[in-house]
């Protein structure tokens, strides 16, 4: 007996009971927020919430059933994916700003007030177009022939947020790190994650010709979701190793810094959840008669303002404010070694290995010096260091000392085995270096 096919092709009035059981829970929670936007009131985190479940529950059976690629259930379909996308983005501004005042975070009145005006305008924004979405959404489904919802989400069927609950990241980690070394990390990783995020060169834009030039170009889903990993470990690393030690309640910076990280990590995952939508749903990414729909639900210059001025505007900030803090946590833990290494050969300290040298200076924001009979030169200047090739030169010496923090010297012990890249490829190991060499 032949067996059955895995596919089987239903009709579109087969088809109409099965997806009205499914929509019924977005139906009344979008009743629910409909009488919430008419009242002017919050919407809660558990409210998002739910929606998302009810969106991404629904989306996941249209998609099981093939409705992307059906004519009548198209516009359906991306019409609910688009509420889900919002309305995650919603979900981790109403998180920010509920978590905002136990960050502990040490930021001007006029920077508070700043970031919580446009909390508030980036999630009005959201919640106007998660409004719009689900009154179209009401409307297509209505043509297509489902039955009205009337009755609403009752706040009992509203479920807790649960915690996503993981082990910690550290299958790289070296268990034989003390407590020290985890902190000096932890602050490592996060003036690297502020540099990255800087050297992206992305700043306020007021106008859409402006704005459309970053997004998707400068940054997209791709970007953001990279930088956003990069944030979460940092977080993870604070968690496992520093959160309710002693050792974060004897350092106020320590108590200080996890908001720094927490704050762009969730921005960057709004920036992440508006770059996917708009690359997924926009009219100018993708063309066709549903997306022109969507962007006249959904105001781009609205979309591309929060992605850009809101979004990565303030993730660059607390992150920057972050690096400033680890800046100061690692100078009570930064250990000041010597060490004697050679010249560069052939021709010592001339252009080219001086400035290997000061961008890794750079790069650790530390003093680094280099000694040559007592006399210290700042290895952070070129011209500095420049100067001492020639005394160098003069003396005839074939090594010299270098003095500074441990990390730096370590960077500088793989330079100096590489020949200071005279004749040989930046090591992986130094890879920011090609990176601070194009900017310098």
């Amino acid at each position: 007996m032949e067996p059955k096919s895995l596919i089987q092709i239903i009709t579109e009035d087969e088809f109409l009971p099965m997806v009205q059981e499914y929509c019924t829970g977005l139906f009344r929670i979008g009743n629910t927020f409909s009488e919430i936007m008419g009242q002017e009131k919050d919407v809660s985190r558990k409210f998002y919430s739910t929606l998302i479940h009810e969106a991404d529950s629904l989306e996941s059976f249209l998609d099981e059933h093939g409705a992307r690629e059906n004519r009548r259930w198209f516009y359906f379909t991306e019409y609910v994916a688009s509420i889900r996308n919002l309305g995650i983005a919603a979900f981790f501004i109403r998180h920010l700003m509920d978590r905002y005042p136990y960050y502990n975070l040490r930021e001007t009145p006029e920077l508070v007030e700043s970031f919580s005006r446009d909390s508030d305008r980036a999630l009005g924004f959201l919640n106007r177009s998660i409004m719009n979405l689900l009154k179209e959404t009401w409307s297509t489904g209505k043509r297509n022939g489902l039955e009205p919802v009337n009755d609403q989400i009752t706040s009992h069927e509203i479920a807790d947020i649960e915690a996503n609950k993981r082990l910690p990241r550290n299958i790289s980690q070296d268990e034989v790190k003390g407590e020290e070394d985890r902190i000096v990390d932890l602050c490592e990783k996060v003036k690297s994650v502020s540099r990255l995020m800087t050297r992206e060169n992305i700043d306020l834009a007021q106008d859409l010709d402006s704005l459309k030039k970053l997004v998707p170009y400068k940054m997209d889903e791709k970007k953001a979701r990279m930088l956003a990993n990069q944030v979460h470990s940092v977080q993870s690393d604070f968690d496992t190793y520093v959160k309710n030690t002693m050792i974060e309640q004897s350092h106020e910076g320590l108590k200080k810094i996890r908001g720094y990280v927490s704050l762009p990590l969730h921005l960057l995952e709004v920036v992440l959840w508006l770059c996917h939508f708009y690359e997924r749903h926009e009219d100018e990414i993708r063309h066709g008669e549903c997306k022109r729909k969507i962007s006249m639900m959904v105001d781009k210059n609205e979309l591309l303002n929060t992605i850009v001025n809101y979004g990565f505007h303030f993730s660059l900030h607390f992150i920057r404010e972050g690096e400033r803090i680890a800046d100061e946590i690692y100078a009570q833990f930064q250990k000041i070694v010597r060490v004697e290494l050679p010249i560069p050969k052939p021709l010592g300290f001339h252009a080219r290995p001086s400035t290997y040298i000061s961008l890794i200076a750079r790069e650790h924001n530390c003093d680094l010096f280099l000694i040559v009979d007592g006399e210290q030169y700042n290895a952070k200047s070129v011209m500095s260091l420049l100067q001492a090739g020639g005394a160098i030169a003069d003396k005839g010496l074939e090594a010299v000392t270098f003095e500074g923090d441990k990390r730096a010297i370590d960077d500088l012990k793989i330079l100096a085995r590489q020949n200071y890249c005279e004749d040989k490829k930046i090591p992986q190991e130094l890879s920011y270096l090609r990176a601070l060499k194009d900017t310098a």
